[in-house]
């Protein structure tokens, strides 16, 4: 059975803009896309049964303004609905485990702040067994579109670019063939970013201090980086592909790069700590800070 692209909603504007996100991808890949909103039975209130049937009616609202949203922006999509009880970060993870993409949403912020992800958001990046797409409130189509001749917003321009941030040392399967396939998608160009800083003194061995200065460094890295990427430029041909490695922090280039882009493609790796999952410096920083959706990508 193939799996969907998951959307879910929870009545917010962000959702809603994730849900459109969604309905688009569905369309690029050729999947239906299915509206997914868990909502929390409480059999202790008084009045449960009063409460319950509110609650059911609320959920069905829910998805209906969630599929007007997606009828217009998509009419020709296939639609799909589920409501399920259940804490909704429990609810999403076990969605993500017959989905093809799990599609969210944040919330914007003023200025220069970033955005902000709840923690039902968090905790599903965190721990879902496949790829999540976070989507900033107000995102269009358009948003995805290169401008048109006079400066306008169209969406018969071109994609702009996806980006990918790859680690050369560890360079992860999953991750890269996600971002060349959206690259594919969208017949956009895929800008393949690694970043990497100088060591220290202090993190070298006996024989190894004159690295620490040396201008041939950056020259490497584009090597190890061109050597990663040939398989995959092998495997799509048709992506275009841009390799660039820059002198500084990950989450600093990569948020960076992704302004003006389409999409960012990053990955996490499973972890546990004491306090629970968490999705890495680089990806927190994408999922917080990246003017566009963001997809994070689990590999081992």
């Amino acid at each position: 059975m193939v799996s969907p692209v998951v959307a879910g909603v929870d009545g917010s504007e962000e959702s809603l803009a994730a849900a459109e996100w969604a309905a688009r991808e569905a369309e690029r890949r050729g999947l239906s896309l299915r509206l997914f909103h868990a909502w929390n039975w409480h059999p202790r209130s008084a009045d449960g049964a009063r409460v319950d049937a509110a609650r059911r009616r609320l959920a069905r609202q829910v998805l209906s303004r969630a599929e007007e949203r997606v009828r217009v922006a998509c009419p020709g999509v296939r639609l799909e609905e589920e409501q399920v009880l259940g804490p909704a970060t429990t609810a999403l993870l076990r969605a993500a485990g017959r989905a093809e993409v799990l599609v969210l949403g944040s919330r914007g912020l003023s200025g220069f702040t970033g955005f902000l992800v709840g923690s039902v958001a968090l905790g599903t990046v965190a721990r879902a067994c496949c790829p999540v797409v976070l989507v900033r409130a107000g995102e269009e189509a358009t948003d995805e579109h290169f401008p048109a001749a006079d400066g306008g917003a169209s969406t018969r321009t071109g994609y702009r670019d996806v980006v990918l941030g790859l680690d050369v040392a560890v360079p992860c399967d999953e991750v890269i063939e996600f971002a060349f396939q959206a690259a594919r998608l969208r017949r956009a160009r895929l800008r393949a970013v690694y970043a990497w800083q100088q060591p220290s003194a202090l993190s070298l061995g006996p024989g190894e201090i004159a690295l620490v200065d040396d201008p041939e460094r950056a020259e490497e890295w584009q090597g190890f980086l061109a050597a990663v990427l040939q398989v995959w430029r092998e495997k799509y041909p048709e992506v275009e592909v841009v390799e660039t490695v820059v002198r500084d922090k990950a989450s600093t280039a990569l948020v960076r790069a992704a302004s003006g882009a389409s999409l960012l493609v990053v990955g996490r790796r499973p972890s546990a700590y004491p306090a629970g999952p968490r999705t890495g410096p680089v990806a927190h920083a994408a999922v917080h800070h990246a003017d566009c959706p963001v997809a994070v990508v689990p590999h081992e």
